[in-house]
């Protein structure tokens, strides 16, 4: 597949200065990543005496309309309510495990607090790092310890993808004309694999029938999540099969996938934010919903529990009934099935659904 030339640098902690000023102590609201002004500037300009928080990206970085800027939304929330000040850096396409090291030991030598990495590619040099700055709170969004016992500074937050993913396969098994749906997956990973499970769930339990193809735009090659010609040229290859609806899960990529519904006139599914609300007008009339990960939530909140003197570690899992995950409506192109949505969404919640994480073949 076609590859994005290198995403840019990392950029240098020195560089931003941290500067003390007010803090607001209201309580706050669940951050919504679909109300980021993703404002360049947001780092620089914070002046709060709340935490310092810094924020290393995974591949894509901020600006990919999906994973990375949910992160960011959280982040503007903890600016904004928190009085936190903030540094970010961004991970390069194909960077050795030692770059992503030497980011975060960047962040803590600059006395930033918490360091939270997004994406599940922080997690090795996360366990690497954390044993150093003992006094640090880290957190890796998607994340995990490759060791035994889960280093005890470091949170792991994680999403039930599987359980958003089940209502918009649901959503697409409804709205299909077809009987025709298709899924493009950035990297043919587990992780990804369980927004394929899920998907694949809720369409087959409307139509047990159904038709789903799937195409993954890499291997393991994690530069499948910031190709978004290789986003366009797998979904084109599902609509020319015969699919209306195609979902991703392919980070940057997917808007890839939303110029290839445009140019089909079907339907694309976006994902990890409300992509309706960040595309062209053009693509907006093709996105039928989002699968929200709800990115910002895990961020806002790991930074709030620093702020309030009881940093999260461990394993924290955002499912269905945490609202950690779900569905938007924007454009209103799922109105006259939500009731359908919401009453499987319950049964999930009850636990009479039990949504794979391993699709079924």
């Amino acid at each position: 597949m076609r590859r994005l030339s290198k995403i840019a640098a990392v950029v240098a902690v020195a560089a931003l200065a941290l500067v003390g000023c007010g803090r607001n102590d209201e309580p706050s609201t669940a951050p919504d990543a679909s109300e980021s002004t993703s404002t360049g500037d947001l780092c620089a300009d914070s002046t709060g005496d709340g935490p310092k928080v810094g924020l290393a990206y995974d591949v894509g970085g901020r600006g990919d309309q999906s994973f990375n800027d949910s992160a960011f939304a959280g982040l503007e929330k903890a600016v904004g309510d928190l009085g936190a000040t903030c540094v970010e850096g961004e991970a390069t396409e194909g960077e050795a495990e030692s770059a992503r090291e030497g980011r975060l030991r960047e962040m803590a030598d600059a006395g930033l607090n918490p360091i939270i990495g997004v994406g599940f590619a922080y997690s090795t040099s996360v366990n690497v790092v954390a044993p150093e700055y003992p006094e640090v709170s880290f957190a890796v969004i998607d994340g995990f310890d490759p060791d035994a016992e889960a280093n005890p500074n470091v949170a792991y937050l994680g999403f039930a993808e599987q359980e958003g993913s089940f209502l918009v396969g649901a959503a697409a098994a409804l709205k299909s004309e077809a009987d025709h749906i298709g899924f493009v997956g950035g990297v043919n990973i587990d992780l990804i694999k369980k927004f394929q499970a899920g998907f694949e769930a809720g369409a087959r339990e409307i139509n047990p029938d159904i038709v789903i193809d799937v195409q993954y735009i890499e291997e393991t090659d994690l530069a499948g999540f910031a190709d978004p010609a290789g986003g366009k040229e797998a979904a084109t290859a599902l609509f020319d099969k015969g699919a209306d609806i195609v979902y991703h899960a392919a980070g940057a990529s997917g808007s890839g996938v939303f110029e290839a519904a445009t140019e089909a006139d079907k339907w694309a599914i976006g994902v990890d934010s409300d992509q309706y609300l960040s595309a062209p007008a053009d693509q907006q009339a093709h996105i039928l919903t989002s699968m929200l990960k709800r990115v910002d939530v895990a961020t806002f909140n790991m930074v709030k529990s620093v702020a309030d003197g009881s940093p999260l570690v461990s394993y924290t899992t955002y499912n269905l009934a945490a609202e950690g995950v779900g569905y938007s409506t924007s454009g209103g192109y799922i109105d006259d099935i939500a009731a359908d949505l919401d009453a499987l969404a319950e049964r999930i919640k009850s636990g009479e659904i039990e949504v794979p994480t391993v699709p079924a073949s």
